[in-house]
């Protein structure tokens, strides 16, 4: 049941290409693929369907639902200067992270600490906050908080601390 909800992230995400950002239609896509991903991994632990390849198929289609809402979104609103730059520091830090644990631990390592899990969140919510709040002013909230959870990951893989 887990695997066929995560398998319908990676087709909203398809049917998102086939419309316009901003659409009613895409945000039902978009928002259809945000809920799936809320419960995809709920519903695995509560029926004890947690798997190596519903792990997987879940990375699957989170790249697909992230990399087609970016196809879409980015070219349709103005990103100032300054906020592209904070972007780019953030992934700087986002792979050195990776870098690191990789170095460290001999594998890929990936917290998923409560700040990222709120960046995650905040970061889906903003699509549908650009009609009302203009986007240097949800990006700067959003950056600001996605920079602390991007260092906080780094000391906890430098650390080695585990996150509960």
């Amino acid at each position: 049941m887990a695997n066929l909800i995560t398998g319908c992230r990676i087709l909203c995400s398809i049917i998102m290409i086939f419309f316009p950002a901003f659409s009613v239609t895409f945000y039902v896509l978009y928002l259809a693929g945000g809920v799936t991903d809320m419960v995809d991994g709920l519903v695995a632990r509560k029926t004890n369907t947690v798997s190596k390849m519903g792990s997987r198929l879940d990375s699957i289609a989170d790249v697909f639902f992230v990399a087609v809402s970016l196809f879409k979104i980015l070219p349709a609103v103005d990103i100032s200067t300054w906020l592209w730059i904070w972007i780019a520091v953030i992934a700087a830090i986002k792979v050195i992270n990776i870098l690191s644990g990789f170095l460290s631990q001999k594998r890929f390592v990936a917290e998923h600490t409560i700040m990222n899990k709120v960046t995650g969140f905040l970061l889906f919510l903003l699509p549908l906050t650009l009609t009302v709040i203009e986007l240097n002013y949800s990006g700067a909230v959003v950056c600001c908080i996605a920079t602390f959870a991007a260092i906080q990951e780094g000391h906890y893989i430098r650390t080695g601390k585990e996150v509960e």
